[in-house]
């Protein structure tokens, strides 16, 4: 049986799609890279993706289909780029700079030019529709009469994992698909399209070309990110996989140290928000191996923000300790330099320092190492620290470059980082510099004995720590505590709000009742936690306090009085 016959079969069993004519002929190639290994096992990768063309008005777009055994094959020994596709309007358009980049870094899939959407927020349970993909009775409505939320965004990346790229397409396009139908399938998919200056002036064939290639790295992204759990999203799984679990790994970003003082990175009121004033192009150029390099005291300037308190820990610090007492911590990957899991006793077997920390400093120029602690006079005044060993040819370096200088001699490439030779730099990952070997020995062997993965208190921006949640056996749950949902990861249970009101409340007011060893946690066990439950179906939890509660209304009555002014003015202007 043709591609053909089997896409005209396998209708019958799908949703209806509401038909939509058009004299516009696209017809454009889609390369499509197939790696599914989370993805579910309800159909085998050669029937999920068995068509290897989509009809677009009757004619048809020829898929080039990768293997997802070939897809993580670097050598490619079949001569052929697995991500190559013939030259877009995208590829064009960006090379003329027309491209507005986007806040996310490219990442190492070279997907950059789609990035995270921003979901609409449903006003109530019924304004979240539930698409019944499954059904054969259904009828899917237009894809411009859907209000793409979160929900919706999971239930169409389920069809897609499940039923492959082939009938995925067959369903969500309609006949002869304009430009706009596939931007609007790129959001369903849960990305935002690049913006390209200029765009509804080119021809429309180069505009398909280029939202088609914004689908493929779409449907490569979701293909590549893990599918939730369906039978995980309760308290009492929570509980249950938490008492059963003797492998967990615990994944923490900034979001677990900000109630010390320690600012996060990327959120309005964080750290890279405070560094627009450094006349930089980019706030992230603080963490720039280059940078620090060209001009070490831009560094020095800031680095007294995120100096880590002395002596401090936080609850959630402390539950990562509780969980290692108890035999369950496998280990903890932690993208924050404070060190402060060593102020609660986690030991250093079972911490991985992703990005380094304070708790070293090494010359830039000879690795002269010290205590990380040596540093921290200089950091708190700003004052920049040298390197005895290399004063004297420091000395020397700067004669001879003033006096070339000053002389006019010339210039040679010594003196482009001649401000940072000797200089002192604490041992953290800065931007252009590995991770430490200590995460590439362990990730690989954990990430199989992993039987829990809690992500707790980052945004998931930065790779290739980023992807420890899509390497996961796809069968391993996954929870997520944090202020904010992360739009770009599935995972079985979210609790959203801060950090230690959330863990205090996951062991403290449930059946765990386990006791976290920390000053603060009976306080904030008594300060009135409450579990709002935004969607039980798909594990979205909420926790608060009374504080944070009575803030909120504060809010919503202030915004309802101005709105009041607001609307009594208008009436009188009428």
């Amino acid at each position: 049986m043709s591609s053909t016959e089997t896409s005209v079969d396998s209708n019958e069993s799908r949703p209806k799609r509401t038909k939509r004519s058009s004299s516009v002929d696209y017809s454009q190639g889609l390369s499509v890279q197939t790696d599914i290994r989370n993805g579910s096992t309800d159909t085998t990768d050669k029937e999920k993706n068995s068509i290897n063309y989509i009809q677009l008005d009757g004619k048809k777009v020829e898929l080039e289909v990768i293997s997802s055994s070939s897809s993580d094959n670097s050598d490619n020994s079949d001569g052929e780029d697995s991500s190559a596709i013939e030259e877009t309007a995208f590829t064009n358009a960006t090379n003329d700079n027309n491209y507005e980049n986007s806040d996310n870094s490219e990442d190492e899939d070279g997907d950059s030019d789609i990035s995270e959407l921003e979901f609409e927020q449903p006003t109530s349970p019924e304004d979240d529709i539930v698409l019944d993909l499954f059904n054969k009775e259904a009828v899917i409505p237009p894809l411009s009469e859907i209000r793409i939320t979160k929900k919706v965004s999971s239930q169409v990346r389920k069809y897609l994992k499940t039923e492959g790229h082939g009938k995925f397409l067959d369903l969500f396009l309609p006949p002869g698909p304009t430009p706009d139908d596939i931007f609007t399938l790129v959001k369903l998919l849960g990305f935002q399209p690049p913006k390209i200056r200029g765009l509804r002036t080119l021809p429309s064939d180069v505009i398909l070309r280029a939202s088609i290639t914004c689908l493929k790295n779409a449907i490569n992204k979701v293909i590549r990110t893990r599918t939730r759990l369906p039978d995980f999203h309760e308290i009492k799984h929570v509980v249950d996989a938490l008492s059963k679990a003797e492998n967990i790994i615990i994944l923490t970003g900034a979001g677990i140290s900000t109630s010390l003082g320690i600012p996060d990175f990327r959120s309005s009121q964080g750290f890279y928000s405070k560094m627009r004033n450094l006349g930089l192009d980019d706030p992230q150029e603080v963490f720039s191996l280059d940078v620090f390099r060209r001009d070490p005291s831009i560094f020095y300037s800031i680095a007294y923000m995120i100096l880590p308190p002395e002596d401090s820990s936080t609850p959630l610090h402390a539950f990562i300790k509780l969980l290692q007492d108890k035999g369950k911590l496998l280990r903890n990957y932690t993208q924050n330099i404070d060190n402060l899991e060593g102020n609660v006793g986690v030991l250093p077997e079972k911490l991985v320092q992703c990005h380094g920390s304070f708790a070293t400093a090494s010359c830039i120029t000879c690795k002269y190492n010290i205590p990380g602690e040596t540093l921290y006079p200089n950091l708190r005044s700003k004052k920049i620290a040298y390197c005895p060993f290399c004063e004297s040819e420091r000395k020397a370096l700067l004669k001879k470059f003033e006096k070339h200088e000053d002389e006019g001699l010339g210039y040679s490439s010594r003196f482009q980082y001649v401000k940072s030779f000797g200089v002192m730099k604490p041992d953290i990952t800065f931007f252009g510099e590995n991770l430490p070997d200590r995460y590439h020995d362990t990730i690989k062997e954990d990430i199989e004995k992993c039987d829990l993965l809690i992500t707790i208190g980052t945004s998931l921006k930065v790779a290739p720590v980023s992807e420890i949640v899509n390497r996961i056996p796809a069968h391993v749950p996954q929870i997520l505590i944090n202020r904010d949902p992360i739009n770009h990861c599935e995972f079985d249970v979210e609790f959203l709000g801060y950090c230690d009101q959330a863990i205090t409340w996951i062991c403290g007011k449930t059946d765990l009742s386990w006791e976290i060893p920390h000053p603060k946690y009976k306080e904030i066990l008594d300060s009135g936690l409450e579990l709002e439950v935004i969607d039980q179906e798909y594990g979205r939890y909420r926790i608060t306090d009374a504080d944070e509660r009575l803030k909120e209304r504060l809010t919503k009555l202030e915004e309802t009085k101005k709105l009041d002014i607001e609307t009594q003015g208008a009436v009188r202007d009428e």
